[in-house]
């Protein structure tokens, strides 16, 4: 039996906008192709950023963007993408192919002016110096006389920018340094000193946390005790890193190739983020019990093999309803987090594992994954409302993921995923201390290996939804009934 229950009086913790965040790293056709094509292109651009991925992603009402990885942010030394002289260089992360650094910190900063998100930039910890690191925040922010203030207008920029979120090395367990937790805590602390707040700018200081997988002795809760223990209170977030994967590392799955049974091992691998926010969560509260600190999940989603034919170290991976239902149930789960999560960043924006766009020359095509971003933007800076589901489970896998939010006007969101693969679900939905009304409603839906294509560009987008029954208005609230496709996701907006 399927059963939601929405107490519409009770709001709880605001939903960061935030938690729609995104990656983009110098990573395959990520940035370049993806986001970038440089001034010259015959694609229609602004300062080399290719126009139609800012109109797709300002429709989608992305919030924040991190950027310069990732892997490649511990070896990235920002001088070399300033100025008129770039250095070239390989990129040994991913690809071997040389980076000639033609996107740096001005274009990055103009990409998010555009796209009218906030910046969260991730600084070199693994192989760069403390002053380096302190010159980059001065460059970008400092409003006064000083020689990094001097070369930034001498590269064209009077202003500061406003930068608020930094990352302060970035998975230094492993690519960014091989580190061991105390040592990457004491370094934490001394290149936190340096990450300076000038003028009205204040940076908001992200620590690295572990990286997380599937199961329960895969959670690497000791890194997390460990840098708490020391550095929680240089810090105002820690990150967590966790990917989705169908197989396991050495063969992850393929994109579009995959059985029902994989389809259900995906979403149930994808569901265990709950289980890691509760419990990294829980080690946190033990150093820092009024929650100060934060989780920022600036590296999720599914990772599959590389599609057939494209560079290996490119990550350049189709996207199905499969990986829009992942999308949805992990964005449910962190709005259900909103007490502790403040931004969430999938990874990665064009090109690139679960990327919300892909390109091919003057192409462009929203995945499945951008919809369902672009459906539960209601939720963004909403308040969470008290809610629970009943629901049957199909492989280990409950067949329901819900969030339920009210805005500052009363409009309530209702986003509901039906995770079954073949099954429609018939939900009641109960909604106590309110009388509503709903306004529209829109549904994502098709089959699991259902996907966007240059060729078929809309063969996956949200449509209206009429499956909704209103059964009564009463004292207590409204009771109505959902008749929901099967592999769906549904926004309900209702007043």
């Amino acid at each position: 039996m399927n059963r939601i229950a929405i107490n519409t009086e009770y709001r709880k913790d605001t939903v960061s906008k935030y938690i729609y965040g995104h990656f983009s790293e110098h990573l395959g056709r990520c940035i370049y192709e993806g986001l970038y094509v440089g001034k010259d292109s015959p694609i229609p651009n602004v300062n080399g950023i290719r126009s139609d991925a800012v109109a797709a992603l300002r429709e989608m009402k992305i919030p924040v963007l991190r950027w310069p990885g990732g892997c490649f942010a511990d070896e990235y030394h920002w001088k070399d993408g300033i100025g008129g002289n770039r250095k070239r260089m390989v990129n040994t992360h991913w690809g071997g192919v040389v980076e000639d650094n033609s996107f740096g910190t001005h274009e990055f900063l103009d990409l998010c002016a555009q796209l009218g998100c906030e910046p969260y930039i991730n600084g070199n910890l693994g192989s760069g110096e403390v002053a380096e690191m302190q010159e980059w925040v001065e460059y970008m922010t400092f409003p006064g006389e000083s020689p990094m203030a001097a070369l930034r207008r001498q590269n064209g920029r009077d202003d500061p920018w406003a930068v608020k979120y930094f990352g302060i090395g970035n998975e230094n367990w492993g690519c960014g340094g091989n580190m061991r937790a105390g040592y990457y805590a004491d370094l934490y602390r001394r290149y936190a000193t340096y990450v300076r707040n000038y003028g009205t700018n204040k940076i908001y200081k992200v620590a690295c946390g572990p990286g997380c997988d599937y199961g329960a002795d895969r959670l690497n809760l000791c890194w997390t005790a460990e840098v708490m223990d020391k550095a929680a209170g240089a810090m105002d977030g820690l990150s967590l890193h966790y990917y989705t994967l169908t197989g396991h590392w050495g063969a992850k799955g393929s994109a579009t190739d995959f059985s029902v049974t994989d389809y259900y091992t995906t979403l149930k691998k994808a569901l265990w983020l709950d289980e890691i926010i509760k419990r990294h969560a829980g080690v946190m509260l033990r150093f820092d019990p009024d929650k100060r600190v934060k989780i920022i999940f600036d590296e999720w989603g599914t990772w599959h093999d590389p599609e057939p034919g494209t560079n290996p170290g490119f990550l350049h991976q189709q996207n199905t309803m499969r990986d829009a239902l992942v999308a949805a149930a992990s964005l449910h789960i962190f709005n259900s987090h909103a007490d502790i999560v403040h931004m969430a960043n999938i990874a990665q924006l064009a090109n690139v594992l679960q990327a919300v766009i892909l390109t091919d020359g003057e192409k462009l095509v929203r995945t499945p994954t951008y919809h369902v971003f672009s459906m539960l933007s209601g939720h963004q800076d909403a308040s969470l409302l008290e809610s629970h589901q009943l629901c049957p489970m199909t492989e280990g896998t409950p067949s329901l993921s819900h969030s339920a939010t009210a805005d500052r006007d009363g409009t309530v969101t209702l986003t509901v995923a039906n995770l079954s693969a073949d099954a429609p679900a018939e939900v009641p939905i109960s909604l106590l201390g309110r009388r509503l009304t709903v306004r529209d409603a829109e549904v994502l839906t098709g089959p699991i290996h259902a996907k966007n294509t240059f060729a078929e560009p809309e063969a996956v987008k949200p449509a209206g939804f009429a499956g909704i029954t209103l059964e009564e208005h009463n004292r207590t609230g409204t009771q109505m009934v959902a008749l929901l496709p099967p592999c769906s996701v549904t926004k309900i907006t209702m007043v």
